[in-house]
């Protein structure tokens, strides 16, 4: 059931032709294109600073085309990846579009400086899974070179308006929110998002002809992560409360390895390291990829590795395994290829010039997601999804390293083409302050309590980590919708009796999250990439242990 409440501090109401909630790749990318359209006003929101999302965080690179690839390889090293559940023409998307727009909207125009080989040319790295050389990269913050030279270039724009601290709470949608009853018999449209203002602690009405969610993924849903804290599923549960159709929601990426020291909060230690030669060893020092992929080894695709690593901790008691970069590299080429992950290990004890790394599995990607066409239009009348909260089909049950940031590129500038064309043969109509009614939080004296989001919030995480993880069966799966739907009756009485907080908003969007992902795989009863499931119904899609 749609739901909301209402705030009666709102003090402005925003009026624009495109609403952009969220600031990594997609989003920017989207927003850089529509705002080559002086005539356009485009609206950009973020929870926090611009630079805090997922896009940020992408340490490994992005995939370029190298100089012995083509297309057609690039579509085999998806599809096969993907383990039989990615949409061949978004893998032809991406694959024949991909290279062009990069060079065009990140080289030219962002200014990116990817790393170079001596003779002056883009130096290509490897990464699991692919036949080819084909990943450009800035040492190993890739990510974040491409968010700062993207949010340069969005600057520069006049005709885009900021918001920062901002978060959404949810999609303006018809009927749901409109006054006239006979809207009820119309398709669902949506007409911006109501916004809380974190700052002046306020909900605005944000309008909008067209909005485009890309508010990123989930991972701090799970217990062990990669991903920023804003990685919450807001932009998933904003969608499925409003009616939007959701696909792949049991397909969840865990990334093989995350730093595992004390402290160190899943820290991200890229598969580009395994790309360069690490070896994955057991704690005393024995090698054991090729015992689970004799013909891939270190370089398997990654629900593979991940599994391979759970599997070895827990039939042989082991708290984590170890990364061997130092045996097959110099400390001079280590340092200058990672220099972040030599920098922040080295913060935390380990120096991997010299040692192996301590490592474990963590969330790391949403592979399904809000549905979206070949441009980006959701089932909903004005509602486009791009990168991480959309599913384009494109990475199947297991995604492909490095074409999440392609993909948000891609599918950023093909849904701005298309706004843009619609927008141009005709301007849908904004609804007016009087029709859309105002937030009201009146007779709410009491502020969230910080301990209570934050109890609730690990308790979530525990229960997917547990029972929604690497390894799932039936029993686990409805234990832990049985406990989840416990959680968000609790959750929503605490969210209508109390005034809002981001963390609040944040708490709620993650156990309708949960809930989704955990319904999605008791309903797949089948193995396939990173869903596993022990007690699977054997199919053509399983890649078991």
């Amino acid at each position: 059931m749609y739901t909301s409440k209402h705030v009666h501090t709102e003090t402005t109401m925003i009026q624009t032709d495109v609403l952009i909630i969220g600031t990594g790749i997609a989003g920017a990318t989207a927003a850089l294109r529509l705002a080559e359209n002086t005539n356009l006003r485009i609206a950009l929101i973020t929870r926090a600073d611009p630079h805090d999302s997922n896009t940020y965080w992408a340490q490994g690179g992005i995939i370029h085309r190298g100089p012995d690839d083509n297309a057609e390889i690039f579509m085999e090293d998806i599809l096969a990846a993907g383990a039989g559940a990615s949409n061949p023409r978004a893998a032809q998307i991406l694959a024949e579009e991909g290279p062009a727009l990069l060079e065009n909207i990140l080289i030219e125009i962002s200014k990116i400086e990817f790393d170079k080989n001596q003779n002056g040319e883009l130096n290509y790295g490897n990464e699991a899974a692919h036949q080819r050389r084909r990943i450009i990269h800035v040492g190993d913050g890739t990510g974040a070179a491409i968010s700062k030279g993207l949010i340069k270039a969005l600057k520069s724009k006049p005709n885009i308006q900021w918001f920062t601290d901002a978060t959404a709470v949810d999609l303006i949608t018809y009927p749901h929110h409109s006054r006239d009853p006979l809207d009820t018999y119309k398709p669902i449209t949506c007409h911006g998002a109501y916004v809380f203002d974190r700052k002046g602690r306020a909900v605005h009405r944000t309008l909008a002809a067209v909005t485009i969610l890309a508010t990123g993924g989930l991972g701090r849903i799970y217990r062990n992560t990669t991903n920023p804290p804003g990685a919450r599923g807001d932009g998933l549960a904003m969608a499925h409360r409003a009616g939007a159709s959701i696909i792949n929601a049991e397909y969840v990426q865990f990334h093989p390895t995350a730093l595992a020291v004390p402290g160190s909060e899943g820290f991200l230690i890229s598969e580009a390291v395994r790309g360069e030669g690490g070896v994955l060893l057991t704690p005393d020092g024995h090698p054991f990829m090729q015992d689970y992929s004799p013909e891939w080894k270190d370089l398997a695709p990654r629900d593979v590795v991940s599994r391979a690593i759970h599997h070895i901790m827990e039939t042989r008691g082991y708290t984590h395994v170890l990364l061997d970069i130092a045996s097959h590299k110099s400390v001079e080429e280590i340092q200058k290829r990672f220099p972040n992950i030599y920098a922040t290990c080295l913060k935390f004890g380990v120096d991997i010039s010299r040692e192996p790394i301590p490592v474990v599995p963590a969330a790391h990607y949403f592979c399904g997601g809000v549905q979206v066409d070949e441009v980006g239009r959701t089932s909903i009348k004005n509602l486009y999804a791009v990168g991480e909260v959309s599913c384009t089909g494109l990475h199947g049950a297991n995604r492909l390293a490095s074409t999440s940031l392609l993909e948000g590129l891609v599918w950023g500038h093909r849904a701005a083409r298309d706004i843009e064309a619609k927008l141009a043969v005709s301007q849908p109509r904004i609804p007016t302050r009087d029709e859309i009614p105002a937030w009201d939080e009146s007779g709410l004296d009491a502020d969230p309590d910080p301990a209570l989001i934050q109890g609730d919030m690990q308790t979530i995480q525990n229960i997917m980590w547990h029972y929604v993880g690497l390894v799932r069966s039936g029993d686990r799966l409805s234990r832990a919708i049985r406990e989840l739907r416990h959680l968000q009756n609790e959750i929503e009485t605490f969210y209508r009796v109390t005034k809002l907080s981001d963390g609040l908003i944040g708490l709620r969007n993650a156990v309708e999250t949960a809930l989704i992902i955990a319904q999605a795989s008791r309903h797949n009863r089948q193995s396939r990439g990173c869903h596993y499931r022990v007690d699977s119904v054997k199919g053509e899609g399983d890649r078991l242990l």
